[in-house]
Protein backbone atom coordinates (compact mmCIF):
# COMPACT_ATOMS: atom_id res chain seq x y z
CA UNK A 1 0.00 0.00 0.00
CA UNK A 2 1.29 3.45 -0.90
CA UNK A 3 2.21 5.75 1.96
CA UNK A 4 -0.32 8.49 2.81
CA UNK A 5 0.68 12.07 2.17
CA UNK A 6 -0.67 15.60 2.54
CA UNK A 7 -0.83 18.26 -0.14
CA UNK A 8 -1.17 22.00 0.03
CA UNK A 9 -3.23 23.32 -2.88
CA UNK A 10 -3.30 27.07 -3.30
CA UNK A 11 -6.19 28.29 -5.47
CA UNK A 12 -4.60 31.40 -6.91
CA UNK A 13 -7.68 33.33 -7.99
CA UNK A 14 -10.34 31.72 -5.80
CA UNK A 15 -11.72 29.63 -8.70
CA UNK A 16 -11.41 25.87 -7.99
CA UNK A 17 -11.21 25.26 -11.75
CA UNK A 18 -8.67 28.03 -12.27
CA UNK A 19 -4.94 28.25 -11.60
CA UNK A 20 -3.79 26.01 -8.73
CA UNK A 21 -0.37 25.59 -7.15
CA UNK A 22 0.34 22.20 -5.58
CA UNK A 23 3.06 21.73 -2.96
CA UNK A 24 4.05 18.99 -0.56
CA UNK A 25 5.87 19.20 2.75
CA UNK A 26 9.55 18.23 2.59
CA UNK A 27 9.63 18.45 -1.20
CA UNK A 28 11.35 21.28 -3.06
CA UNK A 29 9.14 20.89 -6.11
CA UNK A 30 6.08 22.91 -7.00
CA UNK A 31 3.32 21.97 -9.43
CA UNK A 32 1.06 24.33 -11.37
CA UNK A 33 -2.29 23.52 -12.97
CA UNK A 34 -2.98 26.25 -15.52
CA UNK A 35 -6.05 26.33 -17.80
CA UNK A 36 -4.98 27.79 -21.15
CA UNK A 37 -7.43 30.65 -20.83
CA UNK A 38 -5.70 31.74 -17.61
CA UNK A 39 -2.13 31.60 -18.89
CA UNK A 40 -2.01 35.31 -19.59
CA UNK A 41 -2.94 36.06 -15.97
CA UNK A 42 -0.40 33.76 -14.32
CA UNK A 43 2.63 33.97 -16.61
CA UNK A 44 3.90 37.18 -15.01
CA UNK A 45 4.94 35.27 -11.89
CA UNK A 46 8.70 35.44 -11.37
CA UNK A 47 8.99 31.73 -10.54
CA UNK A 48 7.72 30.83 -14.02
CA UNK A 49 10.96 32.09 -15.55
CA UNK A 50 12.81 29.12 -14.01
CA UNK A 51 13.93 25.79 -15.42
CA UNK A 52 11.05 23.33 -15.49
CA UNK A 53 9.13 20.46 -17.04
CA UNK A 54 5.63 20.80 -18.46
CA UNK A 55 2.83 18.70 -19.94
CA UNK A 56 0.28 20.24 -22.28
CA UNK A 57 -2.98 18.28 -22.56
CA UNK A 58 -6.14 18.49 -24.60
CA UNK A 59 -8.68 16.20 -26.22
CA UNK A 60 -9.60 15.15 -29.71
CA UNK A 61 -12.46 12.99 -30.95
CA UNK A 62 -11.61 9.55 -32.33
CA UNK A 63 -13.42 7.82 -35.20
CA UNK A 64 -16.17 6.57 -32.86
CA UNK A 65 -16.83 9.94 -31.31
CA UNK A 66 -14.96 9.23 -28.07
CA UNK A 67 -12.63 11.62 -26.23
CA UNK A 68 -8.92 10.87 -26.73
CA UNK A 69 -6.29 12.60 -24.61
CA UNK A 70 -3.57 14.39 -26.57
CA UNK A 71 -0.38 15.40 -24.76
CA UNK A 72 2.90 17.17 -25.39
CA UNK A 73 5.77 16.87 -22.87
CA UNK A 74 8.59 19.37 -22.75
CA UNK A 75 11.38 20.93 -20.71
CA UNK A 76 12.80 24.42 -20.77
CA UNK A 77 15.13 26.82 -19.01
CA UNK A 78 12.35 29.43 -19.00
CA UNK A 79 8.81 28.12 -18.52
CA UNK A 80 7.15 31.44 -19.34
CA UNK A 81 8.91 31.87 -22.66
CA UNK A 82 8.32 28.28 -23.77
CA UNK A 83 4.61 28.17 -22.87
CA UNK A 84 4.18 31.51 -24.62
CA UNK A 85 5.60 29.87 -27.76
CA UNK A 86 3.15 26.98 -27.43
CA UNK A 87 0.26 29.35 -26.82
CA UNK A 88 0.94 30.76 -30.28
CA UNK A 89 2.07 27.59 -32.04
CA UNK A 90 -0.01 24.67 -30.73
CA UNK A 91 -3.79 24.55 -30.97
CA UNK A 92 -4.70 21.23 -29.33
CA UNK A 93 -4.02 21.98 -25.66
CA UNK A 94 -6.37 23.46 -23.09
CA UNK A 95 -4.34 22.89 -19.90
CA UNK A 96 -0.72 23.04 -18.81
CA UNK A 97 0.76 21.05 -15.91
CA UNK A 98 4.09 22.58 -14.88
CA UNK A 99 6.71 21.36 -12.42
CA UNK A 100 9.69 23.37 -11.23
CA UNK A 101 11.93 23.46 -8.20
CA UNK A 102 11.12 25.98 -5.50
CA UNK A 103 14.81 26.45 -4.75
CA UNK A 104 16.16 26.44 -8.34
CA UNK A 105 17.46 22.91 -7.79
CA UNK A 106 16.77 21.75 -11.36
CA UNK A 107 19.25 22.34 -14.18
CA UNK A 108 19.14 21.55 -17.89
CA UNK A 109 20.52 18.04 -17.44
CA UNK A 110 17.85 17.22 -14.84
CA UNK A 111 14.93 18.46 -16.91
CA UNK A 112 16.21 16.82 -20.09
CA UNK A 113 16.23 13.48 -18.28
CA UNK A 114 12.80 14.12 -16.75
CA UNK A 115 11.37 14.97 -20.17
CA UNK A 116 12.82 11.79 -21.69
CA UNK A 117 11.56 9.60 -18.86
CA UNK A 118 8.04 11.08 -18.95
CA UNK A 119 7.80 10.59 -22.72
CA UNK A 120 8.99 7.00 -22.25
CA UNK A 121 6.40 6.32 -19.54
CA UNK A 122 3.55 7.88 -21.50
CA UNK A 123 4.53 5.85 -24.56
CA UNK A 124 4.49 2.65 -22.49
CA UNK A 125 1.18 3.43 -20.76
CA UNK A 126 -0.62 4.14 -24.08
CA UNK A 127 -3.27 6.30 -22.42
CA UNK A 128 -2.93 9.26 -24.77
CA UNK A 129 -1.79 10.29 -28.20
CA UNK A 130 1.63 11.86 -27.78
CA UNK A 131 2.70 14.82 -29.88
CA UNK A 132 6.33 13.89 -29.03
CA UNK A 133 8.47 11.13 -30.41
CA UNK A 134 10.67 9.14 -28.05
CA UNK A 135 14.38 9.73 -28.51
CA UNK A 136 16.23 6.40 -28.62
CA UNK A 137 18.92 7.11 -26.07
CA UNK A 138 18.46 7.98 -22.39
CA UNK A 139 20.18 11.27 -21.49
CA UNK A 140 23.31 10.84 -19.43
CA UNK A 141 23.39 11.76 -15.75
CA UNK A 142 26.03 10.82 -13.19
CA UNK A 143 24.82 8.26 -10.68
CA UNK A 144 24.16 10.63 -7.78
CA UNK A 145 22.42 13.21 -10.01
CA UNK A 146 20.20 10.53 -11.50
CA UNK A 147 19.19 9.29 -8.05
CA UNK A 148 18.19 12.80 -7.00
CA UNK A 149 16.34 13.45 -10.26
CA UNK A 150 14.48 10.15 -10.02
CA UNK A 151 13.39 11.09 -6.49
CA UNK A 152 12.02 14.35 -7.90
CA UNK A 153 10.25 12.39 -10.65
CA UNK A 154 8.65 10.04 -8.13
CA UNK A 155 7.11 12.97 -6.29
CA UNK A 156 5.81 14.37 -9.57
CA UNK A 157 4.21 11.05 -10.47
CA UNK A 158 2.61 10.81 -7.05
CA UNK A 159 1.00 14.23 -7.47
CA UNK A 160 -0.16 13.91 -11.06
CA UNK A 161 -3.31 11.80 -10.47
CA UNK A 162 -4.37 14.31 -7.81
CA UNK A 163 -3.84 17.00 -10.43
CA UNK A 164 -6.10 15.13 -12.85
CA UNK A 165 -3.34 13.66 -15.02
CA UNK A 166 -3.09 9.87 -15.39
CA UNK A 167 -1.35 9.35 -18.71
CA UNK A 168 1.81 8.02 -17.06
CA UNK A 169 0.10 5.24 -15.10
CA UNK A 170 0.03 1.71 -16.45
CA UNK A 171 -3.36 0.52 -17.63
CA UNK A 172 -5.39 -0.90 -14.79
CA UNK A 173 -6.99 -4.22 -15.56
CA UNK A 174 -9.81 -5.55 -13.44
CA UNK A 175 -9.41 -9.19 -12.42
CA UNK A 176 -11.67 -11.56 -14.36
CA UNK A 177 -14.67 -12.79 -12.36
CA UNK A 178 -13.38 -16.37 -12.49
CA UNK A 179 -10.22 -15.34 -10.65
CA UNK A 180 -12.17 -13.46 -8.01
CA UNK A 181 -14.43 -16.46 -7.53
CA UNK A 182 -11.43 -18.76 -6.99
CA UNK A 183 -10.12 -16.57 -4.17
CA UNK A 184 -13.52 -16.22 -2.54
CA UNK A 185 -14.12 -12.56 -3.37
CA UNK A 186 -17.42 -13.01 -5.19
CA UNK A 187 -20.74 -13.17 -3.30
CA UNK A 188 -23.55 -15.55 -4.18
CA UNK A 189 -24.08 -15.25 -7.98
CA UNK A 190 -27.79 -14.79 -7.43
CA UNK A 191 -27.12 -11.61 -5.45
CA UNK A 192 -24.76 -9.81 -7.81
CA UNK A 193 -25.21 -7.77 -10.95
CA UNK A 194 -22.89 -9.43 -13.43
CA UNK A 195 -24.09 -7.73 -16.61
CA UNK A 196 -23.75 -4.20 -17.93
CA UNK A 197 -26.14 -2.94 -20.62
CA UNK A 198 -24.72 -0.09 -22.70
CA UNK A 199 -26.50 2.24 -25.13
CA UNK A 200 -24.97 2.45 -28.60
CA UNK A 201 -25.43 4.40 -31.80
CA UNK A 202 -25.66 2.32 -35.00
CA UNK A 203 -22.21 3.22 -36.40
CA UNK A 204 -20.32 2.63 -33.15
CA UNK A 205 -22.25 -0.54 -32.42
CA UNK A 206 -21.44 -2.09 -35.77
CA UNK A 207 -17.79 -1.01 -35.91
CA UNK A 208 -16.77 -1.58 -32.28
CA UNK A 209 -19.26 -3.84 -30.49
CA UNK A 210 -19.61 -6.21 -33.46
CA UNK A 211 -16.50 -5.39 -35.47
CA UNK A 212 -13.78 -5.11 -32.82
CA UNK A 213 -15.36 -7.22 -30.08
CA UNK A 214 -14.91 -4.43 -27.56
CA UNK A 215 -16.68 -1.38 -26.17
CA UNK A 216 -14.93 1.61 -24.68
CA UNK A 217 -15.01 5.10 -23.25
CA UNK A 218 -17.71 4.20 -20.75
CA UNK A 219 -18.00 4.87 -17.05
CA UNK A 220 -18.45 1.76 -14.90
CA UNK A 221 -19.49 2.11 -11.28
CA UNK A 222 -16.71 0.86 -9.01
CA UNK A 223 -18.99 -1.38 -6.95
CA UNK A 224 -19.87 -3.43 -10.07
CA UNK A 225 -16.48 -3.73 -11.80
CA UNK A 226 -15.18 -6.82 -10.02
CA UNK A 227 -18.33 -8.83 -10.74
CA UNK A 228 -19.03 -7.99 -14.36
CA UNK A 229 -19.07 -11.04 -16.60
CA UNK A 230 -21.35 -10.01 -19.47
CA UNK A 231 -22.00 -6.92 -21.60
CA UNK A 232 -25.20 -6.35 -23.58
CA UNK A 233 -25.71 -3.80 -26.33
CA UNK A 234 -28.81 -1.63 -26.48
CA UNK A 235 -29.21 -0.08 -29.92
CA UNK A 236 -30.87 3.31 -29.79
CA UNK A 237 -33.64 4.47 -32.13
CA UNK A 238 -34.78 3.34 -34.57
CA UNK A 239 -33.94 -0.15 -33.21
CA UNK A 240 -34.64 0.72 -29.54
CA UNK A 241 -33.82 -2.75 -28.22
CA UNK A 242 -31.12 -4.85 -26.57
CA UNK A 243 -29.96 -7.04 -29.43
CA UNK A 244 -26.60 -8.63 -28.56
CA UNK A 245 -24.65 -9.94 -25.58
CA UNK A 246 -20.98 -10.85 -25.14
CA UNK A 247 -18.90 -12.45 -22.42
CA UNK A 248 -16.33 -10.12 -20.86
CA UNK A 249 -12.66 -11.06 -20.95
CA UNK A 250 -11.28 -8.05 -19.06
CA UNK A 251 -11.70 -4.37 -18.28
CA UNK A 252 -8.98 -1.85 -19.07
CA UNK A 253 -8.75 1.77 -18.01
CA UNK A 254 -9.38 3.98 -21.02
CA UNK A 255 -7.99 7.48 -21.39
CA UNK A 256 -7.47 9.97 -18.62
CA UNK A 257 -10.97 10.62 -17.33
CA UNK A 258 -12.00 7.54 -15.35
CA UNK A 259 -13.52 5.64 -18.26
CA UNK A 260 -13.10 1.96 -19.19
CA UNK A 261 -12.71 -0.32 -22.18
CA UNK A 262 -14.45 -3.71 -22.13
CA UNK A 263 -12.67 -6.50 -24.04
CA UNK A 264 -14.88 -9.41 -25.13
CA UNK A 265 -13.84 -13.07 -24.92
CA UNK A 266 -15.55 -13.78 -28.23
CA UNK A 267 -17.76 -11.98 -30.75
CA UNK A 268 -21.10 -10.75 -29.43
CA UNK A 269 -24.04 -13.09 -29.97
CA UNK A 270 -27.44 -11.93 -31.18
CA UNK A 271 -30.29 -12.61 -28.78
CA UNK A 272 -32.97 -14.99 -30.04
CA UNK A 273 -35.51 -12.29 -29.25
CA UNK A 274 -34.36 -8.65 -28.96
CA UNK A 275 -35.46 -6.97 -25.74
CA UNK A 276 -37.46 -3.84 -26.76
CA UNK A 277 -37.61 -0.57 -24.87
CA UNK A 278 -41.34 -1.07 -24.52
CA UNK A 279 -42.93 0.92 -21.71
CA UNK A 280 -39.70 1.62 -19.81
CA UNK A 281 -39.49 5.12 -18.27
CA UNK A 282 -38.17 7.94 -20.51
CA UNK A 283 -34.39 8.21 -20.35
CA UNK A 284 -33.92 4.70 -18.96
CA UNK A 285 -31.06 4.00 -21.39
CA UNK A 286 -29.22 7.30 -21.44
CA UNK A 287 -26.34 5.56 -19.67
CA UNK A 288 -25.19 2.08 -18.62
CA UNK A 289 -27.56 -0.19 -16.70
CA UNK A 290 -26.60 -3.14 -14.48
CA UNK A 291 -28.50 -6.41 -14.17
CA UNK A 292 -27.89 -10.15 -13.98
CA UNK A 293 -27.35 -12.47 -16.90
CA UNK A 294 -30.30 -14.58 -15.78
CA UNK A 295 -32.59 -11.54 -15.72
CA UNK A 296 -31.34 -10.46 -19.15
CA UNK A 297 -32.12 -13.85 -20.67
CA UNK A 298 -35.59 -13.88 -19.13
CA UNK A 299 -36.55 -10.27 -19.93
CA UNK A 300 -39.41 -9.53 -22.33
CA UNK A 301 -38.95 -5.73 -22.29
CA UNK A 302 -36.42 -3.32 -20.88
CA UNK A 303 -38.71 -2.59 -17.92
CA UNK A 304 -38.09 -6.17 -16.69
CA UNK A 305 -34.44 -5.24 -16.11
CA UNK A 306 -35.25 -2.11 -14.13
CA UNK A 307 -37.00 -3.89 -11.28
Amino acid sequence: MAAPFTLRIYVLDGDPEGVRIVEQMNWTGRGFIVPRGRWGEVKTRADLTRQGVYILTGYEIDDLGNDLVVAYIGQTDNVRRRIDDHDLGKDFWDRAIIFLSGNDGLNRAHTTWLEWELIHRASEAKRCRLENRLEPGEPTLIESEKADTRAFLNEMLRLMPVMGLQIFEAQKTALPPAVLKDVGLLPDPQDIKDTIVVPAQKEGFESAFLGEHAWWSIRIAEKYRANLHWIAGYQVLPTAAITHVAEIDKLEAYGDSGKWKVIFKAPAVALDQPIPYGDAPPGAMRGPRYTTHAALMAAKTLRDLLK
